[in-house]
């Protein structure tokens, strides 16, 4: 990046402002996707013909009584596709117009009508003939029928061991267990929606709800054999996404276009919340088995750890996914000799997808399981072994990455145990579980190391284009796209600190193709840091342009020339100050280029697949969370009472921003964890298709005490202003929530041993983890008296 030859001042960077469309959320003024429907003409609404089985061949499509109704133009089959009827990203495994059903609901055509009502009703006269055939549900069932979608992956650090078994087997304890995590549907407030249609140059415009408008436009000149400067795709701003649009959204998008090309006028792709919930991917459930190996004193010697994701029927992203997992099973630990290997499961569901984590979570739930094991066959406490087995300055992960600024972790341990109170708190539990016998209170620490970087290389970078006007004005275009997380927010700080201009100057433009090229998704929680070093780099070769212009107007070196606040003046104070847009103008009189583009590619960052060894990530991001909890023993029910998080994003951008995802990073990794349970029946067919059936947090999940705080001192010079990321890893703070619940579930029987709960914990899961602590404790106390 080009060095700028004036001091840029932050006015706007690190303050705590509002969100940039807050108002508009609030007013409902602010727009989506299918918003932009009734201001474009002779729009057709598009309805899925679905199939009612979860695996089946397709013998045939009726459509003829549907073709008869009132207001259907068409039916879209695979004979419409002008060019590859594909829409998989990683390998051409998800048809648009399916032969061969892989999931319940699966769609094999579309109708297209004037009306979204009548659209449905004719969908539902279409008649398909299919030949049924037995699906794959299950991990367990895929893994017995070697239904997999990838080869083994593996890591591994062996220390003073020739293989890991040998590592084990010279550990003075070794212990076993097994782990089902559930998955989780995005449930995002806008569902998938796009419309398409062709302008009076024949240019295919795609407005579409996609996190990666990118390869929304890569996969619509697929399906529609054109090459990519014949789509544009648009992504306004998204109602939330969580991962859910980074590849998924394509094919709603694909779908519109065939429509569009088909009958030449607009079409409307949008799933009302039922459809969503069974037609799109959730987070991969897993099922994680290990074996630990540890001293006396807690000490983690050897682990090794085998998960297994749910697919679903495509690869969709669950490779990385899975790689994902594989990386952050050391969590905050350092293992000496550490083994994980992964594979990912075929099964006949919907493809499972991106989901705020990706992968890191599961493989963290897993590796958590096996350190409260560790705690509890030893008689120790649970957050004694896992301060036992912190990084430490100078160590390794398992793939060879230094762990930069490590004593974070301890830092951060101990500063929140202080705040927190944990001392007099645990003390008061133990007293009020004395004297309650069918209510239980429970207290847990844990926590985050969670890297940061796409671990696909290419993914690394980002371009943004910076427009300045004569009047002083700036638009600022950029790749990253605005799902609610305030990006946008930070990216109008960025720019208006690099211009020296208040934020009222500065319009951030909608994201599109045709302004910023072959961009990433918004994703990976690298969307500040990539983006930000894109438009700040833009915004200073503009200013170093006009710091030519202003220093002959100051008479003064183009070193002492300050840019701030909307004006332009000598850093010594004497002479006048100009106005941003006087500059703006002079310079354009004096035909100096007013916009520029940005460019920036994270450093460093390679992995080699095969030896398991490499740099994934730019840096890690750390936090802990202590969550107290209260459990009923009759019903298993709970209420979160408090939890006090201490999270570290660097030097914030924006803090409100930046409290706010760590707030709901934690609640929806609450959800996640205790409450949202999906359920696929023997058949395939996903039960909880809706609020009423899936159960979301809501205000009662919330704890009735939360406090939140972002690590002081904390910047990171290599990143963005010193900020660091903050999308994904607060999401797993909530593992302190589990583990409070299991503190709870633990005090309702006596002696040691693991403590065995369902994930997610709900209250069913609980209820029956507290009966079988009660009956083995039964059972010492019957032993006891014999």
């Amino acid at each position: 990046m080009s060095q700028t030859k004036t001091t840029e001042r932050r006015r706007h960077v690190g303050r705590a402002i509002s969100h940039e469309s807050a108002r508009g959320h609030v007013t409902g003024d602010a727009l989506y996707t299918d918003d932009l429907v009734p201001r474009t003409k002779d729009v057709l609404h598009a309805w899925p013909v679905v199939c009612d089985h979860a695996h089946a061949r397709v013998r045939g499509i009726d459509a003829t009584k549907a073709l008869a109704r009132d207001g259907v133009v068409t039916v879209l089959t695979g004979e419409d596709v002008p060019g590859v009827g594909n829409v998989g990203p990683a390998r051409q495994d998800e048809p648009l117009f399916p032969d061969l059903v892989e999931y319940h609901g699966q769609a094999v055509a579309w109708v297209l009508a004037e009306s979204e009502p009548i659209a449905r009703r004719a969908a539902a006269e279409v008649m398909v003939d299919a030949e049924p055939l037995d699906p794959i549900v299950t991990i367990p069932e895929a893994i017995a029928a070697e239904s997999f979608l990838t080869e083994e992956l593996k890591i591994e650090r062996l220390e003073a061991a020739d293989d890991i078994e040998a590592a084990l087997a010279a550990c003075p304890h070794r212990s076993f267990g097994e782990l089902e995590v559930g998955g989780q549907e995005h449930f995002y407030l806008e569902m998938q929606a796009a419309l398409v249609y062709l302008d009076e140059s024949d240019q295919v415009m795609v407005h579409a709800s996609t996190q990666h408008p990118t390869e929304t436009q890569l996969i619509v000149a697929r399906v529609l054999g054109v090459p990519s400067h014949a789509v544009t795709c648009q992504s306004l701003r998204m109602g939330g996404a969580f991962g859910g649009k980074e590849v998924q959204a394509n094919a709603w998008a694909a779908i519109a276009a065939v429509g569009a090309h088909k009958t030449g006028r607009p079409v409307r792709v949008r799933l009302d919340r039922q459809r969503d919930m069974f037609l799109t991917g959730k987070r991969h459930p897993f099922l994680g088995r290990y074996e630990v190996g540890f001293d006396d004193e807690g000490r983690v010697l050897a682990l090794s750890i085998d998960l297994f994701s749910d697919g679903g029927y495509s690869l969709d992203l669950s490779k990385p996914v899975l790689a994902r997992a594989l990386f952050h099973v050391d969590n905050c630990y350092d293992v000496p000799s550490l083994r994980v290997t992964g594979r990912v499961c075929k099964t006949h569901k919907t493809s499972q997808t991106a989901f705020r984590g990706f992968g890191g979570p599961q493989g963290m739930v897993v590796a958590e399981d096996a350190y409260d094991r560790v705690a509890r066959e030893l008689g120790l406490t649970p957050h004694e072994v896992r301060a036992k087995n912190f990084y430490t300055e100078g160590s390794r992960t398992h793939y060879d990455q230094e762990v930069r600024d490590a004593g974070r972790i301890e830092a951060i341990w101990n500063e929140l145990a202080k705040t927190a109170e944990l001392e007099r708190r645990w003390a008061e539990i133990e007293a009020f579980n004395e004297a309650h016998a069918h209510t239980k209170r429970g207290l847990a620490i844990t926590p985050v190391k969670f890297g940061i970087s796409f671990t696909t290389d290419f993914f690394n970078q980002a371009g943004a284009l910076v427009l300045l006007y004569a009047d002083g004005s700036v638009q600022v275009s950029h790749g990253g796209t605005e799902m609610g997380q305030g990006l946008h927010t930070k990216m109008l700080q960025v720019a208006a600190d690099a211009l020296g201009v208040d934020l009222e100057a500065v319009k951030m433009m909608p994201t599109r193709t045709d302004k910023v090229p072959n961009t990433s998704a918004t994703a990976a929680s690298s969307g500040s840091d990539l983006n930000g070093q894109a438009v700040r780099e833009a915004c200073s070769q503009i200013r170093e342009r006009l710091a030519e212009v202003a220093a002959e107007a100051l008479e003064c070196e183009v070193e002492k020339v300050v840019f701030e606040g909307g004006e332009v003046f000598r850093a010594d104070g004497k002479g006048e100050r100009l106005s941003f847009g006087k500059i703006a103008k002079a310079a354009y009189l004096e035909r100096v280029p007013l916009f520029a583009t940005g460019y920036y590619k994270t450093p460093n960052i390679h992995f080699d697949e095969q030896a398991g060894r490499g740099h994934p990530f730019h840096y890690f991001a750390y936090g802990a969370a202590v969550t107290e909890v209260e459990v009923d023993g009759f019903t298993g029910q709970y209420r979160f009472l408090r939890t006090d998080i201490l999270h570290d994003v660097g030097d914030s951008l924006s803090p409100k921003v930046d409290l706010g995802q760590v707030e709901g990073g934690y609640i929806q990794g609450v959800g996640w964890l205790t409450r949202e349970e999906l359920v696929w029946n023997a058949d395939g067919r996903l039960a909880t298709r809706g609020a009423s059936t899936y159960k979301l947090p809501s205000l009662d999940d919330c704890p009735e005490d939360f406090r939140v705080a972002l690590m002081p001192k904390a910047a990171d010079p290599s990143v963005i202003h010193g900020s660091k990321a903050v999308g994904e890893p607060p999401f797993m703070l909530a593992i302190s929530a589990r583990e409070a619940i299991r503190e709870a579930v633990a005090a309702f029987g006596e002696g040691r041993g693991p403590v065995e709960l369902g994930c997610p914990s709900t209250p069913e899961a609980v209820y029956w983890a507290i009966e079988a602590r009660r009956h083995a404790g039964a059972e010492i106390a019957a032993a006891a008296e014999e």
